[in-house]
């Protein structure tokens, strides 16, 4: 027999509203939850119910149609993904910007990183974003998500200040590992004047780069 999730439905105990994010994900019991390309903006909330066989339906309150299906894992602090939800680059840069962003621990900060650095190279964006993708694939999270907030913290917009970023975390840390010196580790992370030695940025003047990371005008 076919179930009706329609608007009624959300009234019901287990049934209840969440808003969907612009990773076009929501978030249910510390674990989020993947939904469609393009049901964000399509939706700004949708309802869920939990079925007797731990199975999450996502659907919505205004025609009852169900958006997705997700089993209910037992940990916490996770991504619950249906392949089929995923973008790529036969979908267009958005959907492309959202796989990309997929990678990355906190996807909805990734996401606006990836905007920004669309706005500041929209030309270039498909090129921008192969090359943070690589970066991804042979680099671990914790890595990435370092990387990403100090370029974020530093406004450095672009695949190549990303990648100097990473290889720098991954230069220090390998440093770090060797040397057991935690108070000179912690000095020279904090300081950026050494940046550009360690990283040996590409297509970009040395003292400009400098200037950059260390808060000056250029």
């Amino acid at each position: 027999m076919k179930q009706d999730y329609s608007r009624r439905n959300c009234d019901l105990e287990l049934s209840s509203h969440r808003c969907v994010h612009k990773d076009n994900t929501i978030r249910y019991l510390s674990n989020r939850y993947s939904l469609p390309l393009g049901t964000f903006g399509k939706y700004e909330t949708v309802c869920i119910k939990k079925t007797e066989e731990k199975e999450l339906i996502i659907y919505s309150h205004e025609t009852g149609e169900i958006i997705a299906k997700h089993t209910i894992p037992d940990g916490k602090g996770l991504l619950i993904k249906d392949r089929k939800h995923s973008r790529d680059r036969t979908k267009g840069i958005d959907a492309f910007m959202d796989t990309v962003a997929q990678q990355f621990n906190d996807s909805e900060i990734a996401y606006d990183y990836l905007q920004t650095v669309k706005d500041k190279y929209p030309r270039y964006i498909r090129d921008q974003l192969q090359m943070i993708l690589k970066e991804t694939k042979v680099n671990n999270r914790e890595i990435l998500s370092a990387a990403l907030n100090e370029c974020i913290k530093r406004s450095l917009y672009g695949a190549t200040d990303f990648s100097d970023v990473v290889a720098y975390l991954k230069r220090h840390r390998q440093v770090g590992d060797t040397v057991h010196d935690t108070a000179e580790n912690v000095t020279h992370i904090k300081g950026v004047s050494g940046w550009i030695m360690e990283t040996e940025a590409q297509k970009r003047e040395v003292d400009a780069y400098t200037a950059i990371l260390e808060g000056e005008p250029v």
